[in-house]
Protein backbone atom coordinates (compact mmCIF):
# COMPACT_ATOMS: atom_id res chain seq x y z
CA UNK A 1 0.00 0.00 0.00
CA UNK A 2 1.42 3.39 -1.01
CA UNK A 3 1.06 6.19 1.52
CA UNK A 4 1.38 9.92 1.04
CA UNK A 5 3.61 11.68 3.59
CA UNK A 6 0.84 12.44 6.08
CA UNK A 7 -0.56 8.91 5.83
CA UNK A 8 2.97 7.55 6.37
CA UNK A 9 3.18 9.38 9.69
CA UNK A 10 -0.32 8.21 10.67
CA UNK A 11 0.80 4.68 9.81
CA UNK A 12 3.78 5.15 12.16
CA UNK A 13 1.40 6.23 14.93
CA UNK A 14 -0.74 3.13 14.37
CA UNK A 15 2.37 0.93 14.31
CA UNK A 16 3.39 2.42 17.68
CA UNK A 17 -0.05 1.47 19.02
CA UNK A 18 0.21 -2.07 17.68
CA UNK A 19 3.74 -2.54 19.04
CA UNK A 20 2.66 -1.33 22.47
CA UNK A 21 -0.29 -3.71 22.45
CA UNK A 22 1.93 -6.60 21.35
CA UNK A 23 4.23 -5.83 24.28
CA UNK A 24 1.26 -5.59 26.68
CA UNK A 25 2.19 -2.01 27.58
CA UNK A 26 -1.31 -0.57 27.47
CA UNK A 27 -4.28 0.33 25.30
CA UNK A 28 -4.49 0.58 21.50
CA UNK A 29 -3.13 4.10 21.07
CA UNK A 30 -0.03 5.46 19.34
CA UNK A 31 1.37 8.85 18.45
CA UNK A 32 4.27 10.42 16.58
CA UNK A 33 5.42 14.02 16.55
CA UNK A 34 7.00 15.40 13.40
CA UNK A 35 9.14 18.45 12.79
CA UNK A 36 10.62 19.35 9.42
CA UNK A 37 9.50 16.00 7.99
CA UNK A 38 11.21 13.90 10.69
CA UNK A 39 9.76 12.02 13.64
CA UNK A 40 11.17 13.60 16.81
CA UNK A 41 8.88 11.91 19.31
CA UNK A 42 7.01 8.63 19.43
CA UNK A 43 4.76 7.17 22.05
CA UNK A 44 2.24 4.49 22.76
CA UNK A 45 -0.12 3.98 25.65
CA UNK A 46 1.77 2.63 28.68
CA UNK A 47 -0.86 3.14 31.38
CA UNK A 48 -1.07 -0.46 32.58
CA UNK A 49 2.59 -1.38 32.25
CA UNK A 50 3.80 1.66 34.19
CA UNK A 51 0.83 2.08 36.55
CA UNK A 52 0.71 5.68 35.35
CA UNK A 53 -2.73 6.99 34.35
CA UNK A 54 -1.04 9.88 32.50
CA UNK A 55 1.07 7.61 30.27
CA UNK A 56 -1.14 8.05 27.23
CA UNK A 57 0.41 7.88 23.75
CA UNK A 58 0.22 11.62 23.14
CA UNK A 59 1.73 12.49 26.53
CA UNK A 60 4.63 10.04 26.12
CA UNK A 61 5.28 11.34 22.59
CA UNK A 62 5.15 14.97 23.77
CA UNK A 63 7.64 14.19 26.53
CA UNK A 64 10.04 12.56 24.07
CA UNK A 65 9.71 15.33 21.46
CA UNK A 66 10.21 18.09 24.03
CA UNK A 67 13.28 16.33 25.35
CA UNK A 68 14.59 16.03 21.79
CA UNK A 69 13.97 19.75 21.16
CA UNK A 70 15.18 20.80 24.63
CA UNK A 71 12.00 22.86 24.86
CA UNK A 72 8.61 22.73 26.57
CA UNK A 73 6.92 23.85 23.35
CA UNK A 74 6.40 22.05 20.06
CA UNK A 75 6.72 25.04 17.75
CA UNK A 76 6.65 24.01 14.11
CA UNK A 77 5.54 20.46 14.95
CA UNK A 78 2.68 18.27 13.84
CA UNK A 79 1.13 15.53 15.96
CA UNK A 80 -0.16 12.35 14.37
CA UNK A 81 -2.21 10.29 16.79
CA UNK A 82 -4.04 7.07 16.10
CA UNK A 83 -7.15 8.31 17.91
CA UNK A 84 -8.79 11.64 18.68
CA UNK A 85 -7.17 12.82 21.93
CA UNK A 86 -8.88 12.38 25.28
CA UNK A 87 -9.45 15.48 27.47
CA UNK A 88 -6.12 15.03 29.31
CA UNK A 89 -4.14 14.68 26.09
CA UNK A 90 -6.05 17.56 24.53
CA UNK A 91 -4.91 19.74 27.44
CA UNK A 92 -1.31 18.56 27.08
CA UNK A 93 -1.42 19.27 23.35
CA UNK A 94 -2.68 22.81 23.89
CA UNK A 95 0.05 23.46 26.49
CA UNK A 96 2.70 22.12 24.07
CA UNK A 97 1.39 24.34 21.24
CA UNK A 98 2.08 22.29 18.09
CA UNK A 99 1.02 23.69 14.71
CA UNK A 100 -1.46 20.92 13.88
CA UNK A 101 -2.92 17.63 15.06
CA UNK A 102 -3.96 14.79 12.78
CA UNK A 103 -6.02 11.98 14.33
CA UNK A 104 -7.13 8.63 12.98
CA UNK A 105 -10.10 7.10 14.78
CA UNK A 106 -12.52 9.30 16.71
CA UNK A 107 -14.16 9.49 20.15
CA UNK A 108 -17.05 7.24 19.12
CA UNK A 109 -14.67 4.60 17.73
CA UNK A 110 -12.83 4.59 21.07
CA UNK A 111 -16.06 4.46 23.07
CA UNK A 112 -17.19 1.46 21.02
CA UNK A 113 -14.25 -0.58 22.38
CA UNK A 114 -14.56 0.60 25.99
CA UNK A 115 -12.56 3.86 26.02
CA UNK A 116 -15.37 6.36 26.60
CA UNK A 117 -14.30 9.86 27.68
CA UNK A 118 -17.78 11.40 27.44
CA UNK A 119 -18.21 11.27 31.22
CA UNK A 120 -15.16 13.54 31.68
CA UNK A 121 -16.56 16.15 29.30
CA UNK A 122 -19.84 16.04 31.28
CA UNK A 123 -18.01 16.28 34.63
CA UNK A 124 -16.17 19.45 33.57
CA UNK A 125 -19.48 21.25 33.12
CA UNK A 126 -20.82 20.29 36.55
CA UNK A 127 -20.50 22.42 39.69
CA UNK A 128 -17.81 21.03 42.02
CA UNK A 129 -20.35 19.66 44.49
CA UNK A 130 -22.11 17.64 41.75
CA UNK A 131 -19.03 15.89 40.33
CA UNK A 132 -18.42 12.19 40.91
CA UNK A 133 -15.10 13.08 42.58
CA UNK A 134 -15.54 15.71 45.26
CA UNK A 135 -13.69 19.03 44.81
CA UNK A 136 -13.36 21.50 47.67
CA UNK A 137 -11.28 24.65 47.81
CA UNK A 138 -8.98 24.73 50.82
CA UNK A 139 -6.32 27.19 52.00
CA UNK A 140 -6.58 29.70 49.17
CA UNK A 141 -4.70 32.36 51.13
CA UNK A 142 -1.86 29.90 51.76
CA UNK A 143 -1.76 28.82 48.11
CA UNK A 144 -1.76 32.38 46.77
CA UNK A 145 1.73 32.90 48.23
CA UNK A 146 3.25 30.90 45.37
CA UNK A 147 1.37 33.03 42.82
CA UNK A 148 2.48 36.23 44.52
CA UNK A 149 6.12 35.10 44.50
CA UNK A 150 5.78 34.09 40.82
CA UNK A 151 4.49 37.53 39.81
CA UNK A 152 7.43 39.14 41.65
CA UNK A 153 10.06 36.73 40.28
CA UNK A 154 12.29 38.58 37.82
CA UNK A 155 14.16 35.61 36.34
CA UNK A 156 11.13 33.41 35.51
CA UNK A 157 10.70 31.63 32.21
CA UNK A 158 7.33 32.66 30.81
CA UNK A 159 5.13 30.12 29.06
Amino acid sequence: MAFNTKEKFMHEAVMAALKGMQNNEGGPFGCVIVKDGKIIGKGNNKVTSTNDPTAHAEVTAIREACKHLNSFQLDGCEIYTSCEPCPMCLGAIYWARPNKVYYGSNQLDAANIGFDDEFIYKEILLPYDKRSISFEQLGREIALEAFQKWSEKEDKTEY
